[in-house]
This record gives C-alpha cells, structure tokens and sequence, in this order.
C-alpha cells in the first residue's frame, strides 16, 4: 500500500478530512513552509525543506554554536484553523534518532509558541502529541502562563536545538489533529 493510501484510510477512520494540516506527496506545493535558523541573531546553523523522490518532505541541515546560534526550524503557516474540538497532533515520522519540537501558534503575530518535544527513530513512526501538555516559551524561557487549550492555530514549526553542535533530517509524511 503507498503512504497516501495509508494516510487516507487513516483519515477515513478518523470520519473528518479538517483534521488533516498537511499530507506531503510528490505534488506537494511547499511554498508556505520557510526555513528559519539560527541566523535571526547571528547563527550559523542552516536548514533545508523539499520535498524527496518518495513525497515525503525532508528537513534537514547542520546546527551550529557558532556566534551563539544553535537551532534549525521550520514553519507552515496557515489561514486560521479552528481545532476546538481536537486534543491531539499525530505526525507520521522517520527521523535521525535526534529530539525535536514541535510547535504551535494560535496568532502568528504571538511573540510565543506553545510547545512539546518528540524523540525520533530512525524507522517510520507515528507520534500523537497531547496538545494540553504544550506549554508556552519564548527564546528557551517557558512562560508563566496556561498550557494550551486547543482553540485555533495560525502557524505550527519543528524545530531542532539541542544545545550541540550536529547534522540532522527528519522526514515528514503528514500532521493532522485527533
């Protein structure tokens, strides 16, 4: 069966196609998806997204501590998403073994994200992200505010920032809401 195909019957199972961000396939326009790195301050570190011969999307690069930088991320951002009456995002996976965030912003404009991290093997998986569990940052600093409650989201990301110096690549088949 092809990844599309899995995904599909996944999405069938689920009743609804709104849960879905975005599925990735060889067709896949990935315009609004912009590669944010460390260089925002001053960084060296270098991130990449495209889309690979299977249609998954690949992102990948080098984290560099150079001049105090030390993250790669990538960020999609969408018109406004209601996602009141979901509690999770499952991402399908296949990573380097390295640990990421995941991130979500209800306002694009926020200063801050709400965040989670997954750990990542290097087989094909799923991971259901609890969205309550996300909790507020800004640069590195959680915030003393709630949880997230689900309600709408503007923009989501992945980002690596492991405090080393490393190569990473992670590839993303689709994100959708549970």
């Amino acid at each position: 069966m092809t990844k599309i195909n899995l995904f599909l019957i996944f999405l069938l199972f689920m009743n609804t196609s709104d849960a879905l961000i975005f599925n990735f396939t060889k067709e896949s326009n990935i315009a609004s998806w912009k590669i944010v790195d460390d260089g925002v301050m001053g960084g060296r570190s270098q991130g990449s997204f495209s889309i690979n011969e299977e249609g998954n999307a690949v992102f990948e690069g080098i984290v560099s501590l150079d001049n105090y930088g030390g993250f790669s991320s990538v960020r999609h951002l969408l018109s406004e998403k209601d996602i009141s009456k979901y509690t999770k995002v499952l991402m399908r996976v296949k990573g380097d073994g390295k640990k990421y965030q995941f991130r979500i912003k209800e306002k694009r404009r926020d200063y801050y994200s709400y965040i989670t991290t997954f750990q990542t093997t290097t087989e094909w998986q799923t991971l259901t992200l609890e969205m309550n569990q996300m909790y507020p940052a800004f640069r590195g600093r959680t915030l003393s505010m709630d949880n997230l409650t689900p309600n709408k989201i503007e923009e989501i990301a992945i980002l690596i920032g492991n405090k080393k110096a490393e190569k990473f690549r992670l590839e993303i088949d689709a994100i959708s809401l549970q």
